[in-house]
């Protein structure tokens, strides 16, 4: 499967974003996807991940304020950021998988395709 990450840009602190991850591939509603963040010379830190049954999961300092959800029928999967913060900004990544597990769900190694990232940059 290919996928695209796009929806990024500039914001000010408080405003929202929606990032879009579009998918190639007639399975990938099979798939697990998840939103990955990652600054320079760091280390990629999972934002969230939706399972083809649809049940979703959050690191702690996004629960509330991000939504991550999919439309299969259109192959995406959706990243919905409200009240940015300055230190949300960072280059964010779809990435896909057909077999990871829940314990391993945050795990950027266990992802086996990933997309292009999109920059998004929130001032204060």
């Amino acid at each position: 499967v290919q996928l695209q990450a796009y929806g990024g840009g500039l914001v000010q602190a408080g405003d929202s974003l929606r990032l879009s991850c579009a998918a190639s591939g007639r399975t990938f509603s099979s798939y697990t996807v998840g939103w990955f963040r990652q600054a320079p010379g760091k280390e990629r830190e999972f934002v969230a991940a939706i399972r083809r049954s649809g049940a979703t999961y959050y690191a702690d300092s996004k629960k509330g304020r991000f939504t991550i959800s999919r439309d299969n029928a259109k192959n995406a999967v959706y990243l919905q950021m409200n009240s940015l913060k300055p230190e949300d900004t960072d280059v964010y990544y779809c990435a896909a998988d057909q077999s990871i597990i829940l314990s391993t769900i945050a795990s950027s190694q266990d992802y086996d395709f990933w997309g292009q990232g999109t920059q998004v940059t929130v001032s204060s």
